[in-house]
């Protein structure tokens, strides 16, 4: 038992209001979160703040080219507040979805519960009724949800017979997982961060992609920073080049992690995979028989970018139906100089 939830049990009415305005506070997972937050913010600053104090040479730079350490400071603090907004994101969830579609055909609902039976047979209507987390289909004929009928229609052509998730009962388009964590459906689940308390999928993807980049170019220029002072200070106080060696050293293992995550999204992005696809993908009911150099989801590096960058932000856009046999066949087809001169490969 932590401390938080020995104070939590304790009959204090101080900390039951505190748990109560802090509610944070309350739930393990949110605290840790928190912490972990907490961590990197302070990592930064330390970094901040140990180079300003025992570089005197970057200080007399700044009053000579300020606009050097004013793009230095700007890059920090884009840094943090892309992370930040990264973590309070929304990754995309299936719940939400199912609301924005079955919402889209409100309309087409009222009109269908105001006519007969006969005229909703005749145009192939169907009646949507929202409630908590589940859609309740109507039972006459072979009507379906709005939501049911869109997940439907991204697995035609499969072998897959059912697509509801046994934890939150709703029911999954292709690329979706539960996440445990976030317990909740995620669009095109990608993995679940533990240092920004958030899943990565198809809302904020390319978020997440933005902030490695601004978080592994602070790196690299704050690294460019203590090597410099390395340089002209090795020798005149030990203790201070301690301190910047040791610093300097867990920059280093963190910029090289930083890169190798950078260039894995970066592939990730220009084939149309996720992380979880990749790691599982023989796990994956739709991947499982496909061979590793074929790509499904894939239409080129240039769509891929294009709406990686563009389209994530749709639920429309970006809910991707699971490829025919036929557009299979003609992915496991490979590349020749032919396909280079038509552009095949973009």
């Amino acid at each position: 038992m932590t401390i938080v939830d020995i104070l939590r049990s304790s009959p204090d009415p101080t900390m039951d209001r505190c748990f109560r305005f802090f509610p944070c506070l309350a739930d393990p997972g949110r605290r840790s979160s928190l912490c972990l937050k907490l961590v990197l913010v302070t990592i930064h600053v330390v970094y901040l703040v140990i180079l300003f104090l025992f570089d005197g040479d970057l200080i007399e730079k700044t009053k000579k080219e300020p606009w050097y350490t004013a793009l230095y400071l700007l890059l920090f603090g884009v840094t943090l507040i892309q992370y930040f907004a990264t973590s309070i994101s929304s990754p995309g969830y299936a719940l939400d979805a199912m609301r924005a579609v079955n919402e889209r055909n409100a309309i087409y609902r009222q009109t269908s519960e105001t006519s007969n039976q006969s005229a909703s047979s005749r145009n192939g209507s169907f009646i949507v009724t929202v409630e908590g987390n589940q859609t309740e289909r109507n039972v006459s004929g072979s009507k379906a949800t709005a939501w049911s009928k869109l997940v439907a229609d991204l697995y035609s052509g499969s072998s897959i017979r059912t697509w509801t998730c046994t934890y939150c009962n709703v029911e999954q388009p292709p690329r979706a997982k539960h996440c445990h964590d976030c317990d909740k459906c995620v669009l095109q689940f990608d993995h679940h961060c533990v240092w920004l308390g958030n899943c990565i999928g198809q809302g904020n993807h390319c978020l997440f992609w933005w902030y490695l980049c601004e978080e592994t170019a602070l790196c690299l220029w704050t690294g460019v920073l203590y090597i410099s002072y390395l340089k002209a200070h090795i020798t005149l106080v030990w203790w201070k080049d301690a301190i910047m060696i040791l610093l300097l050293i867990t920059l280093a293992i963190s910029l090289i992690f930083l890169l190798l995550l950078l260039l894995f999204h970066s592939y990730l992005i220009l084939t149309n995979q996720t992380t979880y696809e990749l790691v599982r993908r023989r796990r994956i009911t739709y991947l499982r028989g496909l061979p590793e150099r074929v790509h499904p989801f894939s239409k080129g590096v240039c769509r891929n970018v294009y709406n990686f960058c563009c389209l994530r932000s749709s639920i429309y856009n970006s809910l991707e139906p699971i490829p025919s046999p036929e557009e299979i066949k003609e992915k496991s087809r490979p590349y020749s100089c032919l396909a280079v001169v038509t552009c095949r490969c973009c």
